[in-house]
């Protein structure tokens, strides 16, 4: 257990004063001794006074020096994770998205393309249909992937010619499912409203209102898709009040780089492609190889926004910083997926690792990332409490809508694949990188392959995340990250550590059976 942290001692005074009424350690007093390393379920935060409606709590912070975030949460830089289409959904949500490395550079450029020409409406990526498929196929694809209408085009795929759409309502009455293929039943091309590429979204919803159509196939010269927009989501375009934007008003999105030389090239070709932050992807971020991609990072483009890591210690931490860097990556060996620990035998308990880095990276004015570990909306406030300024989530964001993948069954339950960049599959792309394994010989897995659960969208998955940080630091008696800080440094917040006896009681316990249901 640690000492007892007597600055804030009750035990010393009897004087009457407000410090009598402290209990529990403040974080200084925790972790001082340095002799245990402690992750989140291991503390539990103590609760504050409380003037202010949940609805008051403000979660705006940064990702990077530069970088504000309405909501400090970002996704991890994993390919199961984090792509075009879910850095699009996290920058909606007040997020940022961190698109991974183990493609191509022109794919990921067109991934950051993707992003910065989103406009809230168009549906770039639209599910299409061939016509030659049966009214049967297109149930088991529908009950798939949950969309209700199909853009159906000569070869199945985006951007060719389109030849009709398809939706529920096309197919309610037809008997032989199996036999009826999806051109006898489809509004053919000549009979649909379009629009040309190029048109705005008002103009749009103007030739869906004349037309009294719910969905219009945005066209290119020679007749092939585009684009797609529904009604549905012409009026949720006022939703996202919360986006993460440049100042040109585009969705911001950041992405993952190696330290190999050749990277160079790839952070050039980003840069062209608009991206607004890089972030160094090392699982161990303290060599000369990532130091020397800092400093000819920061010196190449100045104005760009420079995320280092990964890095648990003081010292690597500040070898980072004078390099120059935004903002850190914080956490060794801690995913829900990652063995770094388990098979070299290195790396820290997360919340000792977040607040020994957070203090030496606030003097000098860099946010940092907490990357791992987070497995619920309790563990990003307490890594909120450890002075992190965001959290970096992999498994937490596994299975929504947004990450790449298809959805399967398997025992009547509805997944999607989610693995670590230490796996020996995703080694097998391009991550070795990461581990300093490019050139051996057999390559030792950092990092399993598993399946997650469906989580649904993102749109609805992180209001129910942000809800619950709301509602901890409320409970903590701050009314936004910053009062947070201030109370954390000040011997204010405060910690106890929890027996395992104590961690089994926060939990649910003592019944037959339960359904835990996350949000409604």
């Amino acid at each position: 257990m640690p000492r007892q942290d007597r600055s804030r001692s009750p035990h010393l005074k009897c004087n009457g004063t407000k410090d009598d009424l402290l209990d529990g350690h403040s974080a200084d007093g925790l972790f001082k001794s340095g002799v245990v390393g402690y992750t989140y379920d291991d503390l539990i935060c103590l609760p504050g006074s409380i003037d202010f409606t949940v609805n008051d709590v403000v979660l705006e912070s940064r990702f990077s020096r530069g970088i504000q975030l309405k909501t400090p949460i970002v996704s991890s830089p994993m390919d199961t994770v984090t792509e075009s289409d879910m850095a699009i959904g996290m920058a909606l949500q007040g997020g940022i998205g961190v698109i991974h490395t183990n493609l191509p550079v022109k794919q990921q450029a067109a991934e950051v393309s993707k992003v910065k020409r989103f406009q809230s409406g168009f549906i770039l990526k639209p599910f299409c249909v061939s016509p030659n498929i049966s009214i049967a196929e297109l149930d088991q694809i529908q009950a798939t992937c949950g969309f209700k209408a199909f853009p159906v085009t000569c070869d199945g795929k985006m951007g060719s010619k389109l030849e009709g759409i398809i939706t529920k309502r096309d197919i309610l009455f037809v008997e032989n499912r199996r036999n009826t293929p999806v051109r006898d039943m489809m509004t053919k091309s000549k009979d649909l409203v379009s629009a040309l590429e190029g048109v705005t979204l008002r103009e749009a919803y103007t030739i869906l209102k004349d037309g009294k159509k719910g969905y219009i196939p945005i066209l290119g010269k020679q007749g092939q898709l585009k684009a797609l927009i529904a009604a549905s989501d012409i009026r949720k375009e006022d939703q996202f009040p919360l986006a993460t934007k440049d100042d040109k008003g585009r969705l911001m999105v950041a992405c993952a780089v190696g330290t190999r030389p050749e990277d160079r090239d790839r952070v050039t070709e980003l840069v062209k492609a608009g991206v607004d932050a890089i972030v160094v992807d090392s699982s161990q971020g303290d060599s000369h190889f990532q130091r020397d991609m800092l400093r000819w990072m920061r010196a190449a483009f100045p104005k760009l926004q420079i995320v280092g890591g990964n890095v648990v210690t003081r010292a690597q931490a500040k070898h980072l910083i004078d390099c120059g860097v935004d903002a850190l990556r914080v956490g060794m060996g801690i995913g829900s997926i990652c063995t770094t620990q388990e098979v070299c035998a290195c790396g820290r308990a997360q919340a000792s690792a977040v607040f020994q880095v957070a203090k030496i990276a606030k003097e000098h004015g860099v946010p940092i990332l907490a990357d791992g570990g987070i497995s619920s909306p309790g563990h990003i406030t307490k890594a909120l409490c450890m002075g992190a300024s965001a959290v970096m989530c992999g498994s937490l964001l596994a299975g929504t809508r947004e990450t790449p993948g298809e959805y399967f069954f398997a025992d009547g339950v509805r997944l999607k694949q989610y693995r670590g960049m230490g796996s020996i599959d995703a080694m097998k792309k391009g991550s070795d990188d990461r581990y300093f394994g490019t050139k051996t010989t057999v390559k030792v897995a950092q990092g399993v392959c598993g399946t997650v659960q469906d989580k649904g969208p993102v749109e609805a998955y992180i209001p129910y995340l942000t809800q619950g940080v709301k509602h901890g630091l409320q409970d903590l008696g701050c009314v936004n990250v910053t009062k947070l800080h201030e109370d954390l440094y000040s011997g204010q917040l405060r910690f106890e550590i929890r027996s395992p006896a104590a961690q089994r009681e926060g939990g649910v316990h003592g019944l037959h059976s339960f359904e835990k249901k996350l949000f409604a």
